[in-house]
């Protein structure tokens, strides 16, 4: 009787051609998430803790005769208005840009807005409403634009 030994090969003598272009890939995509995932984190708490930044531009908005007509009475801004939309720092944390949303009791949309730190003091050069619903009254509103 002839006996053969059948040598059995471990799991990574099986696997490894699919395994090793898996890790790569994996770690490639882990590695871009967190960057942006990190920077991204990074200007929302910048901005949280910049809340009057926000509100100074709200409340310019709330003051404006074309945006409080079309948009109605706005609703408070919250915390989550900022989590929600998209916040950018620049130029060494002296230039700002956001976009927010913003809800009135007659329609709702962004208010985008732009700004420079100068001398500690954050100047605006753009601040704009978006309106988006209701979608008849699609439109862009320019509140200050100095850009």
């Amino acid at each position: 009787m002839n006996k053969t030994k059948h040598k059995h090969k471990n799991w990574w003598q099986r696997n490894w051609k699919w395994c090793i272009p898996f890790v790569v890939i994996t770690s490639g995509l882990i590695l871009i998430l967190f960057s942006s995932i990190g920077n991204t984190a990074t200007d929302i708490s910048k901005a949280y803790a910049q809340k009057a930044l926000f509100k100074d531009a709200f409340d310019i908005v709330k003051n404006h005769t074309e945006a409080s007509s079309i948009l109605g009475e706005l609703a408070p801004m919250d915390n989550l208005a900022i989590l929600e939309g998209s916040v950018y720092y620049s130029n060494d944390n002296k230039s700002f840009k956001s976009s927010t949303r913003i809800v009135g009791s007659k329609a709702r949309g962004k208010m985008d807005i732009s700004a420079d730190n100068v001398d500690d003091i954050w100047v605006y050069k753009l601040i704009k409403v978006r309106v988006k619903k209701p979608e008849k009254q699609r439109q862009t509103i320019d509140i200050l634009d100095v850009e």
